[in-house]
């Protein structure tokens, strides 16, 4: 037999290698729910990868077999045939005479051991790797077929590999869920790709939020609230509400805090079409009340099941804290979004300078993203909701125009006051200094 037909056997024995490492690492990483997804679908290749994937027991025995004879086989031919065609190069050299037979074998391993671990192992895992599931598909069946042949050896292997472990008290792992977390890093990359559009992926994490985002960081503070005083005559109340540009109004005689109920536009307007008149009074509905404490997720699902929009926010005093519209809990996901009439005021306005001018009451859920800070001074403590807030904490008293302080590599300075209530904020970078 020629040296060249046994150069090409131990090339088909590392390819050998190389399909058995290909298949193992494709079913292995294959991701399950993709899998699934195919097998619905009606692809009979998913399904057997997937029963692999579930019981891998015999599927890896089976790889391991083949890899350990294939590397037996490998090692074996080239040191028998190769080897011994090889010595007599090296004996032609006096000096190298006395080891040719141990330097050809040396060689021989280290060549094959070279080619197995390059073409027998890490590029079939590194292809495997980009594609799995297609992979996985198209070797299930043959790596099956292979397990039924080689049933026997499985079989032992399987049950020795299941004693020891049941020796060392290794239970089966149950596969844990997927997490928040995970989805988003997957959409992330999705998004990365190309597969999804920014807008999507920043609707989705804003969907993800609302169950850690609590309702007063989304509502119409007191100090915005547009609120009807029975005490007024219509006329004043309804020329108020079309002036807000707002859709439901709480509704108070005498003080806030002693709250009738509320008022939609919708239903004073037909009132007026059936009366001719306005009648606030008459137009009055029972509020729903959310404690300030409760998720907007929650919140969500109070909507749902009165079929009211709106909710007033109480503390735990009961007194009013603002309120909470169906609006607001979209803003909270797709971001802000101006109602017709409403006035233009943007709570983030970046400059040509790159620094930030900033409202006041701007949430500090939202200025995390917009300054990209991961988190701010005992934010977890819940002393401060808004930047007004982390402010007045970060400095211990109410500020004056013009104050400013410094952290995290940005400078928060007050440029407007409204009364005792901080208006507008300035942050902007601080340029690292040259250091000589």
């Amino acid at each position: 037999m020629s040296y060249l037909l046994e150069i090409l056997i131990i090339l088909i024995l590392i390819a050998l290698n190389g399909l058995f490492a290909l298949s193992e690492f494709a079913i292995v990483s294959a991701r399950k729910s993709r899998l699934q997804q195919q097998a619905d679908e009606g692809d009979n290749r998913a399904a057997v990868a997937l029963s692999l994937a579930d019981e891998p027991t015999s599927f890896l025995s089976t790889i391991q077999i083949g890899i350990t004879l294939v590397g037996i086989l490998a090692g074996a031919y080239g040191g028998a045939t190769l080897a011994g065609q090889l010595a007599p190069s090296f004996s032609v050299y006096p000096v190298l005479a006395p080891y040719a037979e141990v330097l050809s074998i040396t060689l021989i391993v280290l060549v094959i051991t070279y080619l197995t671990l390059i073409f027998g192992e890490l590029v079939p895992k590194r292809i495997a790797l980009n594609n799995p599931e297609a992979i996985a598909s198209v070797v299930a069946q043959p790596m099956r077929s292979l397990s039924v042949i080689a049933s026997p050896l499985v079989f032992i292997l399987s049950r020795s590999t299941e004693a020891v472990l049941r020796i060392l008290r290794v239970r089966k792992g149950e596969e844990l869920p997927i997490t928040e977390e995970e989805i988003k890093i997957m959409i992330e990359e999705g998004t990365e790709a190309g597969v999804f559009k920014k807008s999507e992926l920043s609707m989705v994490e804003g969907v993800f939020d609302l169950d850690n985002r609590h309702v007063d960081s989304v509502m119409t503070h007191r100090s915005n609230l547009v609120a009807l005083d029975l005490n007024d005559t219509d006329e004043e109340n309804l020329r108020k509400m079309t002036v807000s540009g707002r859709s439901n109004f709480p509704v108070y005689e005498g003080d806030l805090d002693n709250i009738v109920g509320m008022v939609s536009v919708k239903d004073a307007l037909a009132r007026m079409v059936d009366g001719g008149k306005p009648d606030i009074r008459a137009s009055v509905t029972k509020p729903l009340f959310a404690p300030e404490s409760i998720t907007v997720l929650k919140l969500l699902e109070s909507f749902k099941g009165t079929g009211l929009h709106s909710a007033l926010v109480t503390d735990e005093y009961g007194s009013i804290r603002g309120i909470i519209s169906l609006h607001d809990v979209l803003e909270a996901i797709v971001g802000n979004v101006r109602t017709l009439g409403e006035p233009v005021d943007l709570p983030v306005v970046v400059r040509e300078d790159g620094s930030w001018l900033i409202n006041g009451d701007t949430t500090i859920e939202d200025l995390k993203d917009v300054l990209m800070v991961d988190s701010f001074l005992e934010e977890e403590q819940g002393h401060y909701r808004t930047i007004a807030g982390l402010i007045m904490f970060l400095m211990g008293k109410i500020p004056q125009t013009g104050a400013f302080f410094e952290t995290g590599g940005l400078r928060y300075e007050v440029v407007d006051m409204d009364g005792n209530r901080i208006d507008k904020v300035l942050v902007t970078r601080i340029m690292p200094k040259n250091s000589d």
